[in-house]
């Protein structure tokens, strides 16, 4: 029998699932193969979340976060809406580079994009968006949080983490390890085409007051632009805005 701690947890990752989807929405199938729920549990909680107006319905049938948890959000904001902060450092950072930029969020054993801008140069990236999820080690705004927790935790981490299954041999414990090394080594973290072939990335952690990783900003483009004799540039470019957005949200945290 389910404990009532079950239902929140499986409800939780249900409407994480979906919001991973947005905005075109996800199918029953869709949320059950995210969660490694049965179907019929999935869409069991689906219907009551419904109800409640946590999630909605297009009228294709895909499921979409609803309205309620937008007055819920609102409603928190205050508390823990650092956006406002972050956007100017975002929008500098795509300025000065050309490229996108982005902020996300560490949430547990995952990173939430919150914001993107866009650079000038025509050709993008469209890997990440905001509201995208991906679990750490995985994306350079993962990568560079993983890599800033303590060597206990990474490896408490890789240990329960299964990266390979959806992410590829590429997001292997050993690989994974390696690449957490490198980034500790050069400040910052690389995605050479992990993801999707072609589309490459870079990303710096950004720390709260207890100078844990919190948050990170990231460049996403294609190989082209992340050539080896410009990463450095890039490279020292999100360090000094990760230090400058650490020391503006300090205040808050």
């Amino acid at each position: 029998m389910d404990t009532p701690s079950d239902v929140i947890g499986r409800t939780g990752a249900v409407l994480r699932a979906v919001s991973t989807c947005e905005p075109t929405g996800a199918t029953t199938s869709e949320v059950a193969r995210r969660t490694g729920l049965a179907r019929p549990t999935v869409h069991r909680l689906l219907a009551s979340l419904l109800g409640e107006g946590l999630v909605d319905r297009d009228t294709a049938g895909r499921w979409l976060l609803g309205p309620e948890l937008y007055l819920l959000g609102t409603t928190a904001a205050p508390r823990y809406d650092v956006t406002a902060l972050a956007q100017p450092v975002v929008r500098r950072l795509a300025q000065a580079t050309g490229e996108s930029a982005f902020f996300s969020a560490r949430r547990g054993n995952e990173t939430v994009c919150l914001l993107r801008e866009d650079g000038s140069f025509p050709i993008r990236s469209h890997v990440l968006y905001e509201g995208i999820r991906f679990p750490l080690g995985v994306g350079t705004a993962g990568l560079a949080i993983l890599a800033y927790l303590g060597d206990s935790e990474v490896e408490e981490y890789l240990a329960r983490a299964d990266l390979t299954t959806t992410y590829g041999e590429q997001h292997g414990r050993d690989a994974v390890r390696e690449r957490v090394a490198t980034t500790r080594t050069q400040g910052y973290a690389i995605n050479p085409g992990l993801i999707v072939e072609g589309s490459w990335g870079m990303g710096a952690a950004v720390f709260d007051a207890e100078e844990k990783p919190r948050w990170a900003l990231s460049l996403t483009g294609i190989e082209q632009r992340f050539g080896e004799d410009r990463r450095g540039e890039l490279g020292e470019l999100l360090l000094r805005a990760a230090h400058q957005l650490t020391r503006t949200l300090r205040p808050r945290t």
